[in-house]
């Protein structure tokens, strides 16, 4: 048996490899999201097309197509260099959509006189880069990295744990891996050490890492806030404007006239323009329709469509279930951190640390707390489903709050508004907004939990010892397509997975966001 003192070294191994690979994943993520989103809105062209189709993938749920890429990667770099490859993309599939999203606010909300100016000097594309783009963006690039990150932990941990369920795919050294292992085995007590060591890393790359980075950018624009142009520049008669500018509230460059281009929400892309957004997303669902009748032309992919579509609808019920009972859950909790309590800091704090522990991490010993109970398998995907989603939904409504006026809090005092007057014209109405954009990302993150929440074993995804299983669904279906190397269900699974969300993003979801961003207006 091992020592407590091996134990907690291997533990800080595990985990020192999980963070190399986020870190990579983000480094490429950043250097990704940087030059997509600069791109897409200095050229008009290329934006019609980029904006588009980030939109829809960042929408759909990357961990379905992870049986796939470990297929084609592994297929492509053997060994232990294509499992890697495989987590890492992974990662980086979960963190460059809203980074690439918040360049593009960025750099279309520059003002037109700093692009006029670097014009009329003909400013190569370097010192575009270098004095005026990169500097505009970083603020946002930071602070969606942030989000990207814990975004990323849910898809690293969630990666090992896959690549552990067939001896071809195995990563040696990850926290995922480790937390699966320690859960299945007697020493339940190294588990929880292990999350320990999991929360310990997570709170210090927050403190010595990420906050740091913040306050360089802060002070970064404070400085930038006391200079005039560069030298080559101050000749001409309009002083050049400082970038911390564009970083004012769009509320108040609206009111100033300079809000002359809708940005991107960065979360779902919902601020293109509607048609635009709509005949892309409409194209690639038709278009992967085609390829639906095409594979059904063939009897026994007949009988794979009916397949998919009857676990499809399983799990379309348990995501939506989880769903509304998150959202019962997080909004009357929302409302109270914003208009009942002096401590919201304090209650957010907490929250944050356990928000930063992914449900895949907690899977193992929810699925041995619940063994004994009926109906394990389902209950076992429902706690999951709503530990993926209720936190996306509770940050991005208290998130959204701090937009707002004092005047808007003032109004149940000053009119007097008490009980369901008070929630329905003054708490829903304010957090509105912040929900129904926290409602986009949980349900994809519910839609990637099915991966492990419909179907896990006790070495991780497609292996041999069942511990939690559904009857069926769409990720338990993924999972035992790959088990059983069977490429043409996997794939029409996927198809119809991807059409579905496609579908309910452009018909329920961007329909709810334009009529709330309609009446906030």
């Amino acid at each position: 048996m091992q020592s407590l003192l091996s134990v907690i070294l291997l533990l800080l191994l595990d985990t020192s490899f999980s963070w190399i690979r986020m870190f990579i994943a983000l480094f490429f993520s950043i250097l990704i999201s940087i030059f997509v989103g600069i791109y897409a809105a200095r050229s008009k062209r290329a934006g019609l097309v980029i904006i588009p189709v980030l939109d829809i993938l960042q929408t759909l749920p990357i961990l379905a197509f992870f049986p796939l890429v470990i297929y084609l990667v592994v297929a492509t770099l053997p060994g232990y260099i294509g499992i890697n490859a495989s987590v890492i993309f992974l990662i980086i599939t979960s963190m460059v959509w809203n980074i690439s999203f918040g360049v593009y606010e960025s750099i279309v909300a520059l003002p037109k006189e700093i692009v006029e100016v670097a014009e009329l000097y003909k400013m190569r594309l370097a010192a575009r880069l270098k004095k005026i783009y990169i500097p505009a963006c970083m603020p946002r690039v930071v602070e969606q990295s942030i989000l990207s990150w814990s975004i990323g932990l849910f898809y690293l941990v969630t990666s090992e744990v896959f690549s552990t369920g067939n001896a071809n795919y195995a990563v040696k050294y990850g926290i995922g891996v480790a937390l699966t292992k320690l859960a299945f085995s007697d020493n339940f007590v190294y588990y929880i050490i292990g999350i320990i060591i999991f929360i310990i890393f997570v709170v210090l790359t927050r403190f010595l890492f990420f906050m740091p980075l913040e306050r360089r950018v802060t002070r970064f624009n404070s400085e930038q806030q006391q200079k005039r142009a560069p030298s080559h520049i101050v000749s001409h008669r309009k002083v050049f404007p400082t970038i911390s500018y564009i970083h004012m509230p769009s509320i108040v460059r609206r009111k100033k006239g300079l809000n002359r281009q809708k940005t991107v929400n960065n979360i779902g892309g919902i601020g293109t323009p509607r048609h635009k957004s709509a005949y892309y997303a409409g194209f690639f669902a038709v278009a992967l329709l085609i390829i639906i009748y095409l594979f059904a032309t063939e009897a026994y992919l007949r009988g794979y469509e009916a397949t998919v579509l009857l676990a499809l609808a399983f799990s379309f019920v348990r995501v939506w279930i989880a769903f509304i009972i998150a959202l019962a859950v997080a909004v009357p909790v929302s409302v109270y951190l914003v208009f009942m309590t002096k401590r919201s800091s304090a209650y957010l704090l907490i929250f944050q640390v356990i928000a930063s522990i992914p449900a895949t991490v907690l899977l193992p010993v929810i699925v041995i707390s619940l063994k004994q109970f009926p109906a394990h398998g389902e209950l076992v995907a429902f706690i999951v489903f709503f530990l993926s989603g209720i936190w996306y939904i509770l940050f991005s409504a208290v998130s959204n709050s701090k937009t707002l006026s004092k005047e808007i809090i003032e109004v149940k005092n000053i009119f007097g508004l008490k009980g369901a007057r008070a929630w329905k014209k003054v708490y829903i109405s304010a957090l509105e907004p912040g929900i129904i954009t926290g409602g986009i990302t949980a349900i994809a993150a519910e839609w990637n939990a099915s991966i492990v929440a419909e179907y896990f074993t006790t070495s991780g995804i497609s292996g041999t010892n069942v511990v939690s299983s559904v009857g069926i669904g769409i990720g338990k279906l993924l999972d035992v397509s790959l088990s059983n190397g069977n490429i043409v269900l996997m794939v029409t699974s996927l198809i119809n997975l991807t059409v579905m969300i496609i579908i309910i993003n452009t018909f329920l979801w961007k329909r709810m966001y334009r009529k709330v961003a309609a009446v906030n207006a």
